[in-house]
């Protein structure tokens, strides 16, 4: 198993309030945030690329890490919102990073493609020892087309957050994890072939409020631990009031559940690390103590990460 060993994120400097997008969309500011959790979230600028968003969240990554992008064996890149079939961004993120020839894997999942990079890092942290996932989201071109869409114009932003594990070394060790898919709902929540995107909200929350709390209870039965002694939760931060629902139905305090998306919106893939970045620049992890991540995404794809503080 592998350590975790820094995160990183970068979100773009133009904030949208909840004023903004209801004058756009003809609702009340306070409904947003009633609906969502969300006053406001961060838009790229036109000119700037989910590549471009990548590169910065992969810095500031290593930045923190105290790591030249020169150790880096493996790149792993999650992204939902590039307009570009092929290739993907993970090659082009790479050459920009400076790596001459490591390989560069693209995850093409929204919301849940952060924590599908880290599982799959663990897995192939063995063979190569440092590795980085990036997940970045440029979801503002896609809600802002006309006409407009208010049930995901108001939920999402831009921005993109990275993860830098390494097979020896780090602030926590991962420890056990748990991954599903579910096709079943797979027009629930999509991005059609011109553009536009179609969200079944109803049948996101229904799915996403049952299928979380049994795959987090999953690998903490597995690992002796209950849910009461986990001091913090990591979680994709898709709608402030499923996150409160995933909490009531594990039994434990809602402010267990790290939550920065009335800042930031739902910026999908991106989002956990985001959240991960700010929570470690805080209190961070303890040692000895579990940390939960979970995300559940378009799909369905959904999983949870165990990683013990050391």
């Amino acid at each position: 198993m592998a350590f975790i060993q820094a995160f990183g994120a970068y979100l773009p400097p133009r904030i949208v309030p909840n004023t903004e997008l209801a004058a756009r969309l003809g609702c009340e500011p306070d409904w947003i945030v009633q609906a969502s959790g969300i006053a406001e979230r961060r838009y790229a600028a036109e000119d700037q690329s989910v590549t471009d968003l990548a590169v910065l969240a992969a810095e500031d990554c290593l930045a923190r890490a105290g790591r030249p992008a020169s150790d880096i064996r493996l790149l792993i890149v999650a992204t939902a919102s590039e307009p570009r079939r092929f290739p993907g961004v993970a090659a082009v993120v790479a050459h920009r990073l400076g790596l001459e020839e490591a390989p560069a894997l693209d995850v093409p999942v929204a919301s849940a493609g952060g924590l599908i990079g880290m599982i799959l890092g663990n897995a192939l942290a063995a063979t190569y020892p440092v590795v980085l996932i990036v997940a970045a989201e440029k979801m503002s071109g896609i809600v802002s087309r006309e006409p407009p869409d208010r049930n995901t114009a108001i939920l999402f932003g831009d921005g993109a957050g990275a993860c830098l594990l390494d097979a020896e070394r780090g602030a926590a060790r991962i420890v056990d994890h748990a991954m599903y898919s579910d096709g079943t709902f797979a027009d629930s929540l999509a991005l059609q072939p011109d553009g536009t995107l179609s969200m079944n909200g109803r049948s996101v929350i229904l799915q996403a409020s049952r299928k979380l709390p049994r795959v987090i209870s999953e690998i903490l039965d597995r690992n002796r631990l209950s849910a009461a002694g986990v001091p913090v939760f990591l979680m994709h931060q898709a709608n402030q009031n499923l996150i409160d629902g995933v909490a009531r139905a594990l039994r434990v305090p809602a402010d267990r559940f790290f939550s920065n998306i009335r800042n930031y919106g739902n910026t999908s893939s991106a989002s956990l690390f985001i959240a991960a970045a700010e929570w470690q620049a805080g209190s961070g992890f303890q040692q000895g103590a579990p940390v939960v991540f979970a995300a559940f995404g378009a799909g369905f794809h959904w999983g949870a990460l165990l990683a013990v503080g050391v």
